[in-house]
């Protein structure tokens, strides 16, 4: 009886996303990972009992859900359900931890992987013969979405279970790779494994990197998108961006989380989060907006204006309070260089504001695992300019690109 209301089902959904959902939204450039999966790879899941590791970015390219899409499908055996992060269906703050429940709309369970264990345990997967993970990352290395990965990679080997990543662009494009090499001593959940801060790759490329590099050797198979190209930004794809989390609210985000997120872990300067512009803004009681302006256009940074600004934000740090500094506007999203301009931002208030506390002793530790080493807080308080911080990374780039070409999918 369920498997022919599941069939019904299925049959009238196939219908009805093609009448209700705009025709713009179905003929996007590239096909996801999912709809690849779909329409040329369904006998991988035959007969298998499958687990999803998903969040709200686990979409078709017609923007259906890949847990509602599987779920309604009669030749589809979905058993289980994983949430990361924000849960399974986005609704969890950042940071706070999930507990595992019952999906109300599907009645599958949903463990938590952000919660007692980041891990899927022996009891989470007794009953699974195959693991699918579905997710939109950022393309920055301090987001814990693409470790959620990794451990259910793990999970995956330790259990004799195979694995299915379906990819998603990297939404700086395929062709950015910037910032210090993470260090052994600062890794953490933002942070497990010495990659650049922006990678320049997809979670699929990203997951046959971990797996091969760090042995973690589970019985992994990417399925890849169609029609992706490595300078593809997410808005070239013609694909709709769903955030990845609360502040991570538009195809934009992405590059200005590159930007100030590291900084943004201070908490002794505000950077949009708690405002409207989340990581456009830096800003601060004591920072004179026209001065600072002044300074970071004065350093001609690729693709980016700094124009003064004020604001109150309305929750997270020094909400309520009034701020000034500078908004920060991305002119040109192909020479931009998130980390390089990150830097300049710190090395310009240590300059500027030299007997201000903005490196506060008790966020210390946070802001070095998001920037992945200590050398940049060492470097900025001992008197270096932006230009040498930054030139010291050169070398380790060298070495992870050479390191990184032959995990890439798509070559042009």
């Amino acid at each position: 009886m369920l498997r022919r209301a599941k069939a019904v089902l299925f049959t009238f959904l196939m219908i009805w996303p093609l009448t209700a959902i705009p025709q713009q939204i179905q003929r996007g450039k590239i096909k996801l990972g999912i709809n690849v999966l779909l329409s040329e790879n369904m006998d991988l899941l035959k007969g298998k009992r499958i687990g999803l590791v998903t969040n709200p970015t686990g979409v078709c390219s017609n923007l259906t859900s890949t847990i509602d899409t599987l779920n309604m499908r009669p030749d589809v055996n979905l058993v289980a359900l994983f949430g990361p992060e924000h849960g399974v269906r986005g609704d969890r703050y950042a940071g706070q931890k999930i507990s595992s429940y019952t999906d109300e709309k599907t009645g599958l369970p949903v463990w938590s992987l952000y919660g007692k264990t980041k891990k899927p345990t022996p009891i989470m997967l007794h009953d699974i013969d195959l693991l699918i993970f579905d997710m939109q990352d950022i393309g920055s290395r301090a987001y814990t979405y693409i470790y959620t990965m990794a451990r259910t990679m793990e999970a995956a080997k330790e259990n004799n279970i195979p694995i299915l990543i379906l990819d998603h662009p990297d939404p700086l494009d395929g062709e950015l790779v910037e910032g210090p090499i993470l260090k052994p001593a600062f890794r953490s959940f933002i942070g497990l494994y010495p990659i650049p801060s922006v990678y320049g790759m997809t979670i699929g490329e990203l997951a046959l990197y971990f797996n091969s590099e760090f042995k973690i050797d589970a019985d992994l198979t990417v399925i890849p998108m169609r029609g992706w190209k490595r300078a593809m930004t997410f808005a070239q794809t013609g694909l709709i961006w769903i955030p990845t989390s609360p502040h991570v609210p538009n195809v934009e985000t992405p590059f200005y989380i590159a930007a100030t997120g590291c900084i943004g872990e201070l908490q002794t300067v505000n950077v949009g989060v708690g405002y409207t512009l989340p990581f456009q803004l830096v800003g601060t009681p004591w920072l004179v907006a026209a001065d600072f302006a002044a300074e970071l256009n004065r350093r001609h940074l690729p693709g980016v204006f700094f124009r003064p600004a004020f604001y109150r934000p309305y929750y997270s740090t020094l909400a309520g309070q009034n701020l000034q500094g500078v908004q920060i506007h991305i002119i040109d999203f192909k020479t931009f260089k998130p980390m390089l301009t990150q830097i300049h931002i710190l090395a310009a208030m240590k300059k500027l504001y030299p007997s201000q506390q903005i490196f506060d002793q008790t966020r210390l530790a946070m802001f070095n695992k998001a920037m992945g080493t200590d050398f940049v807080l060492k470097a900025i308080q001992g008197g270096m300019t932006a230009g040498e911080i930054y030139a010291t990374f050169e070398n380790d780039i060298t070495n992870f690109m050479k390191k990184r070409k032959k995990y890439l999918l798509y070559k042009e």
